[in-house]
């Protein structure tokens, strides 16, 4: 979002992301002894508010450390990808991996089997610069994955499904925790890269009570109202409103790329099979083979991205080895991108108004 309203500096501070050390550090609103005496729950210190309970339940440690040591190494390593304040762009060097490296490995990384999984952290490490990548809460909402990268020497916030983790499925964590680094980065001017592989929201009555519905929206918004370069690659499923809210060109997406093994649609060709042609499979003599039949025609019209393509909803299909050369040029295209949002009326927050890019 650039600027604040009004002009105002504001820098971002380590509160925006909380560092905690194994074993050594804890935080609580009620200790043991309270809850003991309130609720009669018998947990420890570290069960309670240590490290790794924030980290990987509650949401609240970004970053653990090791140790005292380690813990601020992880502090500066973080603060060089920043700005020192919202008024200027990150920090950018001239890169050391060469911008038109392709990578092979890009195009088996993606299972034949469509129900497969795989890890998209070799996705993003074969693309960012040098293949490093730092992760923002790696212990928690595991289903999707948020970090700091370079690209060309510039920062990126990185923004991708991890297919290994519930499918990649968004869950209420999961749009908590990306909608949360999205607005992050739109503050600090730093450009967002986005890897698409998402079957859909997580079912459940939990999560419908718990209010998907609500959570969910954040993280349309957060991509919606974000005025930094924005860049996609859907790189396997992309489906019905998951799809959408996952930075798509429909959320005004700056770039949007898919791999040949993309499938764009509403949802899975199974699932719309059979809703769609369930009356002509009962009918059929063998039922079996023709909704396998169905499927593969479902497959080949509507759930491949060359169909996406012919629409606007991609700007190309490109193949996977030659996707970090494909987002370079992207992202020295939108280099010079100024996007302005209205102004509120009032600003509820220091950085409600402004500018990205």
């Amino acid at each position: 979002m650039g600027p604040c309203a009004g002009g105002a500096v504001y820098s971002p501070a380590i509160t925006d992301f909380t560092f905690m050390v194994k074993e050594t550090s804890h935080m609580f609103i009620t200790g043991p002894d309270v809850i003991r005496t309130v609720t009669g729950e018998e947990v420890t210190f570290e069960e309670l508010g240590g490290a790794m309970t924030h980290a990987a339940r509650s949401g609240v440690a970004a970053f653990v450390g090791e140790d005292d040591e380690d813990t601020l190494q992880r502090v500066r390593y973080l603060l060089s990808f920043l700005p020192s304040n919202n008024l200027e762009d990150p920090p950018a060097y001239a890169p050391t991996d060469d911008p038109d490296r392709m990578d092979e490995r890009l195009t088996h990384v993606v299972p034949d089997r469509p129900q497969e999984p795989y890890d998209m952290h070799e996705v993003i490490r074969a693309v960012v610069d040098d293949g490093e990548f730092l992760e923002v809460f790696p212990f928690w909402a595991m289903n999707i994955v948020v970090g700091f990268a370079r690209l060309d020497g510039r920062t990126v916030g990185v923004v991708a499904n991890q297919p290994k983790v519930l499918a990649g499925t968004l869950d209420i964590d999961a749009s908590e925790k990306a909608s949360r680094f999205i607005r992050f980065c739109d503050a600090f001017n730093v450009p967002l890269l986005t890897f698409v592989d998402v079957p859909g929201f997580l079912p459940g009555t939990q999560q419908e009570y718990g209010g998907i519905i609500r959570h969910g929206a954040k993280l349309l918004y957060a991509f919606a109202e974000a005025t930094v370069p924005r860049m996609t690659v859907i790189t396997r499923k992309a489906y019905g409103g998951a799809y959408v809210v996952m930075n798509s060109k429909h959320l005004r997406a700056d770039v949007a790329y898919a791999w040949p093994t993309a499938e764009i649609a509403v949802m899975g060709a199974e699932g719309a099979v059979n809703i769609v042609f369930r009356k002509e499979i009962e009918r059929a003599a063998d039922p079996e083979a023709k909704r396998q039949q169905l499927i593969r025609q479902y497959r080949e019209k509507f759930s491949t991205p060359y169909a996406a393509a012919e629409r606007g909803f991609i700007d190309d299909v490109i193949e996977p080895a030659e996707t970090r050369p494909r987002l370079v040029q992207a992202l020295r295209m939108l280099s010079t991108k100024r996007e302005a949002l209205p102004r509120a009326s009032t600003a509820t927050s220091p950085c409600e108004a402004g500018h990205g890019g």
